[in-house]
């Protein structure tokens, strides 16, 4: 598995960079995970958009689904013979909707209370703490795991449901500083859950504009302790 992160703002793109958008590829497989801005023009670095086979959506946010609506243009535009699978939630059921676009993509419902197989990867799914419901990913190919906290506060249940993965890829939207109540992690959350959870590598995301990234990174590594973490634009390669 090959994960490659398109896009690591969280609310708006800044200086050409984009938000949520991670791209896993396994062999012949194409996975897009959250579509968020400029997620469509930094994957095209990569692939062509219509070589995906499936998008997955944590949320309906703007920050993670505002190009869905470009690459459906992009797929009927390219008219494929069978429409983009597009992985959503259905506690938003006007939104989920939109992920059906005749000549386009199709919208699949998941759930949490059963695994979803998409392609060749299992994916749990937990909901997490968040204004809007939002769900947290647990995907599994063979005996590699990466879990996605997708937007989030901290809270006890993410440490089980990350126990032990190979990547984990946190929501840190705050330095250590910023505490209270919030619907995003700060660094120190963000690496004492990837401590806690025994996970192999951390990958924190959905970053602040206003604070550098290498700072992010200096306070989440003080926290995961010897667990290497990543930040920014990353390509993290989980052999099967």
């Amino acid at each position: 598995m090959l994960l490659t992160v398109l896009g690591y703002y969280g609310g708006y793109p800044y200086k050409g960079i984009g938000t949520s958008g991670y791209l896993l590829r396994d062999d012949d497989f194409n996975l897009l995970i959250d579509c968020g801005s400029g997620v469509l023009n930094e994957l095209s670095n990569f692939i062509s958009p219509t070589d995906l086979n499936a998008v997955v959506l944590s949320h309906y946010h703007h920050d993670h689904t505002a190009d869905v609506g470009v690459l459906q243009y992009n797929w009927l535009a390219a008219k494929k013979p069978e429409p983009l699978p597009i992985y959503g939630h259905t506690q938003d059921f006007v939104n989920f909707a939109q992920l059906t676009s005749e000549g386009a993509s199709k919208g699949i419902a998941y759930n949490d209370y059963e695994p979803t197989e998409i392609g060749p990867f299992k994916f749990e799914f937990m909901r997490t703490i968040h204004p809007v419901p939002a769900y947290a990913m647990r995907i599994t190919k063979g005996d590699k795991t990466i879990v996605y906290t997708a937007d989030t506060t901290y809270f006890d249940g993410l440490v089980d449901f990350a126990k032990g993965a190979d990547l984990l890829i946190t929501d840190t939207n705050f330095p250590e500083d910023v505490t209270g109540r919030k619907w995003h992690m700060n660094t120190q959350e963000s690496g004492t859950l990837a401590k806690d959870a025994g996970v192999k590598r951390l990958l924190i995301s959905h970053l602040p504009q206003t604070v550098d990234s290498q700072t992010m990174l200096e306070q989440s590594q003080k926290y995961a302790g010897n667990i290497p973490v990543v930040s920014a634009f990353a390509e993290l390669e989980i052999n099967v």
